[in-house]
């Protein structure tokens, strides 16, 4: 079939056009950076403390080199690896202290955090040695800020990433539940104070997963992997109380390895 010659004239047209914009978006393309970085940040489960191996250099960070990101970077080979997640970090210390790598080369970021700012360390202290009592009001206390006070926090967090590594995939990991309810402990906590506690972090997965989603950013569950390995469940990938003390509650280098790791590879 013969186009007429306006016809043929509007093809031509819109072929040349498209093929303008088309080259100058390749233009465009080509004049930026490949972001293919990856910078791994966090608090102590993203620094692997429980996994053992720990870099000298990293001092009490503990980052160790079993965690998931030293995993995945060693697995993948990015072209630059800057690992800056510290054992304790509260939402502002990442803000303050761990972003310095972050840029417009970051291709990947890894997160977990906002487990001390709800008061991770001293409710589980508090539960271990007070009582079910003393353990369900404290696990309250840490459930209203969770609800409360944590998604401004982490809206924080993750507004800086965004600002400095605008072309990054951002992958925030949850926490897992501690503990399997009715399972194989005799002694220690209460079955209230276990169930109190795994609702405490489902509260706290729940929130982070919607303010990671309302940034663009993935959430990756661990409790998929972790499921049939909590506390109690005689095959755990997570320290009960243990020395040295601040391992306790952590995951182990299975944990890290297994539980952790393929969850952050499928979201990365």
């Amino acid at each position: 079939m013969r186009l007429s010659r306006a016809a043929a004239l509007g093809s031509a047209f819109f072929v040349t056009t498209a093929l303008a914009l088309t080259g100058a978006s390749a233009a465009a393309s080509a004049q930026l950076p490949l972001a293919t970085g990856y910078v791994a940040l966090g608090d102590s489960y993203s620094s692997g403390v429980g996994a053992g191996s720990y870099d000298s250099g990293s001092g009490s960070c503990k980052r160790s080199t079993k965690a998931y990101p030293a995993l995945w970077a060693a697995a993948h080979s990015p072209s630059s690896f800057s690992f800056t997640a510290c054992s304790g970090a509260r939402t502002g210390d990442v803000v303050s202290g761990q972003l310095g790598p972050l840029n417009s080369t970051t291709g990947l970021v890894s997160i977990t955090i906002g487990g001390n700012d709800a008061g991770f360390a001293d409710t589980m202290t508090t539960c271990a040695l007070q009582g079910e009592s003393a353990c369900l009001a404290r696990v309250a206390e840490a459930r209203k800020y969770i609800g409360t006070t944590l998604p401004g926090r982490l809206d924080t967090v993750y507004n800086a990433i965004a600002a400095k590594a605008p072309a990054a995939q951002v992958v925030v990991l949850g926490y897992p539940r501690f503990y399997k309810l009715n399972g194989g402990c005799a002694a220690g906590l209460s079955e209230k104070s276990r169930a109190a506690i795994n609702a405490a972090a489902d509260d706290i997965n729940g929130v982070t997963a919607k303010r990671a989603a309302d940034h663009g950013f993935a959430f990756a569950d661990v409790n998929s992997t972790f499921s049939g390995h909590e506390l109690c469940s005689g095959s755990p990938w997570l320290h009960s109380v243990t020395y040295p003390v601040d391992e306790s509650y952590h995951p182990t280098a299975t944990g890290q390895s297994r539980g952790y790791l393929p969850v952050f590879g499928s979201a990365a």
